[in-house]
Formats: structure tokens, sequence, C-alpha cells
């Protein structure tokens, strides 16, 4: 995959690694031609075979994405009455329901203010990560009189919970990256030196261990969205075929091999699931 012919999106590949980064001056306001690089790129990181991680960062050390244009929204036919239609056809619903279910992990490294439609595009990632004293949360549509149209009202209770999340929508108030990070929206809240090097170890991380062990495990966190016995059942499921493959029995006999299951061993696990990636 080359992901040529964008203007808005700069690409690096490192290994499995892929890793896109937004420049839209002068504030990476989400204008019609960003949403359609957006949409394209999650498309081809989608059917990237080579990619296991993908990582979205701004060129911008102050604002990761802000809102949606508001003056395209202003732009909106209103000359029919509202109409509940399938959501699957929504343009900017689909875009961040590929980001949540490609068979990628996917990290949204967010190092300035994130807000309105960019949240709502950051939200779609399977990690967050943000600076301390720089990452802002904020869902500004309340103060002009709509709500969050992107998913923000379907998503951010699921990530902070119900009354957070009115705060945030109802208030249009800045939730700072401790407080989004204590809150659940964020994995962590990092300093700006340490942002980059910790996405960029966790990326390579990921990216060493076993393709499909990475994929089904993401898939059967994905199942818990819904029902807890529909759930366990898909995970059994998924462990069932993982269990089966040379490459999890070659793995786990050199955990055994290495230590594991030692007290000293399960000291350091971490450090030996590092090892374990490096046997390839």
């Amino acid at each position: 995959m080359s992901y040529d012919n964008y203007r808005l999106l700069a690409f690096s590949r490192d290994g499995a690694v892929v890793t896109a980064t937004v420049d839209a001056p002068p504030v990476n306001v989400i204008t019609m031609e960003l949403l359609g690089e957006l949409q394209r790129m999650t498309t081809e990181v989608e059917a990237d075979p080579d990619c296991l991680v993908f990582v979205f960062k701004s060129a911008n050390p102050d604002f990761f994405l802000a809102h949606f244009d508001v003056s395209a929204i202003l732009e909106f036919p209103t000359d029919k009455p509202p109409a509940r239609g399938n959501v699957a056809r929504h343009p900017f619903y689909a875009m961040a329901n590929r980001l949540r279910s490609m068979d990628k992990a996917t990290i949204a490294q967010i190092e300035g203010r994130v807000g309105g439609g960019g949240s709502e595009f950051a939200m779609g990632f399977d990690m967050r990560f943000g600076v301390i004293g720089k990452a802002t949360l904020n869902q500004m549509e309340t103060p002009l009189g709509i709500l969050p149209g992107g998913g923000g009202t379907q998503l951010l209770p699921r990530l902070i919970g119900r009354s957070r999340a009115l705060e945030v929508i109802l208030g249009g108030v800045d939730i700072s990256a401790e407080e989004a990070a204590a809150w659940g929206y964020l994995n962590r809240a990092l300093p700006a030196d340490e942002i980059g090097s910790y996405v960029a170890f966790l990326a390579k991380r990921i990216a060493s261990f076993p393709p499909e062990a990475v994929r089904l495990a993401k898939q059967a966190v994905n199942g818990s969205i819904g029902p807890l016995d529909e759930g366990l059942q898909e995970e059994n499921f998924l462990f069932q075929r993982l269990f089966r493959t040379p490459d999890a029995r070659r793995k786990m006999e050199a955990f055994l091999s290495n230590g594991g299951q030692t007290r000293e061993g399960e000291l350091r696990v971490a450090e030996l699931s590092a090892r374990l990636a490096e046997m390839g």
C-alpha cells in the first residue's frame, strides 16, 4: 500500500507500523477536503495487509484535530424534514467504525487540543494518548445550538460514563489531559518529551507479536460491547482458533523454557514477552 496523492496527510512505515500525520493549517479543522482524505486513509489502512498497527498524530503541537468545519455544516440541506436512516451509510460513522473494527491496533497520539468532530474521530481509535498540559478535550456543539453528530453522544458515555459525558457535552468545558486520562478518555497522559517515544515503543511492541493473535485479540475485545454471553462465546471461539496455530504453541513452549511460571520469570513477565517477540 503506497498511500499516494494526499495533500493534508503524510505517511511513514516502520515494518508493520504505519503512521499518518495530519497537517491542515492553521488548526486542523475537518474541512470537506480533509474529511475526504481521512475517509480514504481509513479505507486504505483497513485494506493494507502489511499493516498491523496504525498511529495517527498531528504536525501541529497545539491541535490534534479541531471540530468539523462549521461553515460546511451551515451548507447542509434543510429543505426536507429530519429522517431516521441507515447509519451504516453515514460517512463519518463509517470512517470511525473502520478504526474500531479493522484488524489492526489503532492509536491516536494527541499532543494538542481535540474537539468536536476531531474528538469523535479520536474516539474511534483503540487507544488514545495525550500530552500533559497540552492535550485538551472539548465538545463545543451544544453551545452552538447543535449536538455532537459524529457519534460523540454514544461513544463518549461508553468511555467516561454518562454523567461525565453530559458535563463535557452540555457544558462545553475544557477537559485537561490529566482529567481525560483519569476519566478513561485517554489511556495515559504523558509529558510532551515522552509521548512520541512511548507510542512508538507500544506500536513496535504490538507489531512484534504474532499478527493473528493481535488481530483476534482485538476482535474478541470488540465483542465486549454487546451482551456478555455473546462476548464470552466469541472469545472462547477465537481462543480455540489461536490455540491451534503453530505459532502459538511455539511461543508458549518458548515461554516455559525461558523461565515462564517460575518466580523469577513471572516478576519480569513483560520483559519475557518482549524476548518472545524477538524470536520472530
